[in-house]
């Protein structure tokens, strides 16, 4: 049998980028999975999430990764100011990860972001997430001081990119 190349893979299972409003339940699953990770990692003071319920509509918005229909990643977005929009609640499935779609998440969701005239990205991350923070630095982010809620938080590394 023939081995598949990655462009032939690519064509068979495209990545699906679908948005979606919070409570969206595969959205949920997701999170849910983010947070577990989140929290093996750091004290829980340290783990920022949001809060679903509280959500204004248009607040937050938010794109899940669809791969042969399964949901394997998501992002966000939200405004910071009338200029800079944050990166937030960033993650793939650990057994989908160095596949593209991090990449194509990222791509989607800063197109969205200058198509709406932000021309500042910004995220957090942790200190203990190496390869998110080499991930982002391929994307073309440079590290900043913490920022926001992040300020006093010993773990976070914060990050920006122009658009």
């Amino acid at each position: 049998m023939k081995k598949q190349t990655l462009k032939e893979k690519e064509i068979m299972n495209p990545i699906i980028l679908l948005d979606v409003k919070s409570g969206h339940p595969d959205l949920n699953k997701l999170l849910q999975k983010l947070d577990d990770y989140l929290y093996s990692l750091y004290p829980t003071e340290e783990v920022f999430t949001i809060d679903l319920e509280t959500l204004s509509i248009g607040d937050v918005q938010f794109v899940i990764a669809y791969l042969d229909e399964q949901a394997v990643g998501c992002g966000a977005i939200k405004e910071i100011n009338k200029d800079e929009i944050e990166l937030k609640r960033f993650f793939v499935l650990e057994e989908y990860r160095n596949q593209g779609i991090a990449g194509d998440i990222l791509k989607s969701l800063e197109m969205k972001a200058k198509n709406q005239n932000y021309y500042l990205m910004k995220l957090e991350t942790g200190d203990q997430q190496v390869e998110a923070i080499s991930f982002y630095r391929k994307k073309g982010y440079v590290e900043i001081d913490r920022f926001g809620e992040y300020v006093n938080c010993p773990s976070s590394i914060c990050m920006e990119k122009r658009l």
